[in-house]
């Protein structure tokens, strides 16, 4: 059977995401890829009481967009990744990049923590209880939950992709994306080639092949899915 020339790549993120992600994608391997734009969580913005605080924890661009509509107060940010501390930036915060998940922020921040009360912006479904974990190295945090992520149906041509033959490589970047997208899937897929932010956000799946993510980052993701694509070209 001859193979198929393009590669299908599955993006579930948020579309803002999912279309800078696509953006590195052509930049990386060029623009044989076809990527299919398929978010399957949309966000609702709330609008909870805020405590007082000196600074901001970011864990997720959404979080920094859903506190910059309720308050005009800006100072210091501590943010997971370079693009939720670029979003922080852009809106007017002085931001920080510390690891590049929240068990990577965390102990960045027992090495170093910070002083002062400090306000994390998260979505309602979080990966990790941060008041928690912070507040047992001493540090003073109050949350406040900005945004709720809704599941959306998955795109048409994603769906029909996923009904064909031909194997689709899918980037997981959460454990929740990933359980969203299962629930949602066909019921007999097509071979799935997955790439995974962590082993948690691959832990749903039922991949025909695999790679997680040496760095949880951009980078790290694209790393991960050259290996399948060269895994790929090989078999």
């Amino acid at each position: 059977m001859a193979r198929q020339s393009r590669q299908t790549v599955i993006l579930t993120r948020p579309r803002p995401a999912a279309l800078r992600f696509a953006a590195q994608l052509t930049v990386r391997f060029g623009p044989d890829l076809q990527i299919l734009i398929a978010p399957l969580l949309a966000p609702e913005f709330l609008s909870p009481a805020l405590p007082a605080a000196e600074g901001a924890i970011f864990t997720s661009e959404t979080g920094v967009a859903g506190l910059a509509r309720l308050t005009a107060a800006r100072g210091p940010a501590i943010c997971v990744g370079p693009g939720t501390a670029a979003a922080a930036l852009a809106a007017g915060w002085q931001a920080e990049v510390l690891g590049g998940d929240a068990a990577g922020m965390v102990a960045a921040l027992t090495a170093r923590p910070r002083p002062g009360r400090w306000l994390h912006a998260r979505g309602r479904d979080a990966a990790a209880d941060l008041a928690t974990l912070l507040g047992g190295i001493g540090m003073a945090l109050a949350e406040a939950v900005v945004y709720a992520q809704h599941p959306q149906p998955l795109a048409p041509e994603a769906d029909a992709a996923l009904r064909g033959p031909e194997p689709v490589i899918l980037p997981v970047f959460s454990p929740r994306s990933s359980r969203v997208f299962m629930a949602q899937a066909p019921q007999n897929p097509a071979p799935l080639h997955v790439a995974a932010i962590s082993a948690a956000a691959l832990a749903p799946l039922r991949p025909a092949r695999s790679e997680i993510a040496t760095t949880p980052d951009a980078p790290g993701m694209l790393d991960a899915i050259g290996r399948l694509l060269t895994a790929a070209s090989g078999a």
